[in-house]
């Protein structure tokens, strides 16, 4: 894809961002195990960059995707991997939906001020019992009234305890798993900073081994009610437009994924050049330089593949084989590159804070979240025609 001199401003512009407002906190943000996702959308939002493909009567740009990719590799210059995590669920992961198929006075008001960074939004689809499964979802929302009455479990969801508002998948009715379920937009506080919404209960924040700095949630509802107004879309359809964000959370996932790669064999690179030992440097040995050589070519395939299905996708081809060939590589890369690279280091490699050891722990993630390997492979498969879709 032919990058512009637009593209490159915006990259410019984030890259002055996280140089000077994310970077020099992140060590800080990664022992506390938050980050002040509020600070730091706002100064996003100022600068435009939460709202890139979104409408632009909703203060958004009305870029289209390729926008959103640059923002999504250049965020991975972040020095740690839960910080970028936290935005693309603003930016491509609770919004798309939304800002597709929500009515304008949901729009108003909740896409503008997430756009504006003045609201944190999360998604909520996986749940203790249903990650990967989605049909496999339990969460109800029963008509009483005019409202909904939601009550469920959300796990794993990312950003949702300071979250103001949840993009929800819900079972609507008792029909097929494919045609029952929809999303709603439930407001997780009473206002910013405010108090939880009533039946919403945070029952804690789950420890992980990476992501440090990024809040995940387990989060209780019992008959929350929410205006039947706030249903995105049409009822029913929920699993689809689902699936419609899915894949733009994929190739947002691997194009985050590649200046990561890079600056970790960057860095390893470095170190080897500097590490003496039986003699020499660590690099002068011939079996280093050619690891990190296979390395970085598949870095490169993997750049060559995503931007390929980005330009696709632009183009308004379906890349549901692409987006989930896309993301299954990064999440292979993201375990090979970082294992490699911090057996280079040696014992340098097995403390917390070395930038090697970090990604280790966070890239982790990549092969589990927004769909596992398995079931990326379960995805081309059906794509191939070697495996039946669902219903068929």
């Amino acid at each position: 894809m032919q990058l512009t001199h637009d593209h490159e401003q915006i990259r410019d512009t984030l890259k002055r961002y996280i140089a000077e407002h994310i970077n020099p906190h992140v060590d800080e943000w990664e022992e506390a195990e938050i980050f002040p996702a509020h600070q730091v959308f706002k100064g996003l939002g100022e600068l435009g960059l939460l709202g890139l493909t979104k409408p632009v009567e909703y203060g958004g740009m009305g870029l289209d995707y390729s926008y959103s990719m640059v923002m999504a590799e250049t965020l991975g210059l972040i020095r740690c991997g839960a910080v970028p995590m936290a935005i693309g669920v603003q930016t491509d992961m609770c919004t798309p939906a939304l800002a597709r198929f929500g009515s304008d006075e949901l729009k108003r008001q909740f896409l503008a001020p997430a756009i504006a960074g003045d609201m944190v939004g999360c998604i909520g689809v996986s749940e203790p019992g249903a990650g990967s499964d989605v049909a496999g979802i339990r969460s109800t929302a029963r008509k009483d009234g005019g409202d909904y009455l939601i009550t469920g479990q959300k796990m794993w969801i990312t950003n949702s305890l300071q979250a103001d508002w949840m993009c929800m998948l819900v079972n609507t009715s008792d029909g097929p798993p494919h045609k029952n379920k929809s999303l709603v937009m439930v407001p997780m506080r009473d206002g910013p900073n405010g108090k939880l919404t009533k039946g919403i209960e945070v029952a804690r924040k789950i420890r992980k081994i990476g992501m440090n700095s990024s809040d995940t949630g387990l989060i209780y509802f019992d008959e929350v009610r929410v205006p039947q107004r706030h249903l995105i879309g049409a009822e029913g359809q929920g699993f689809i437009y689902q699936m419609q964000q899915f894949q733009e959370e994929r190739l947002w996932a691997a194009a985050n994924a590649l200046l990561a790669l890079d600056e970790c064999i960057r860095e390893t690179i470095a170190w080897a050049r500097e590490r003496r030992m039986f003699g020499a440097t660590l690099l002068d040995q011939q079996w280093v330089q050619f690891k990190l050589v296979e390395l970085q070519t598949e870095v490169e395939a993997l750049r060559a593949l995503t931007w390929s299905a980005g330009e696709r996708y632009v183009a308004g081809e379906d890349v549901l084989q692409w987006a989930s060939m896309a993301k299954l590589k990064a999440g292979r890369l993201m375990r090979e590159v970082a294992d490699t690279c911090l057996q280079f280091w040696g014992g340098m490699g097995y403390t917390w804070d070395n930038r090697v050891s970090r990604l280790y722990r966070d890239g982790r993630l990549a092969s589990i979240g927004g769909g596992a390997d398995e079931v990326m492979m379960g995805i081309i498969a059906k794509t191939m025609g070697m495996a039946k879709r669902p219903g068929a």
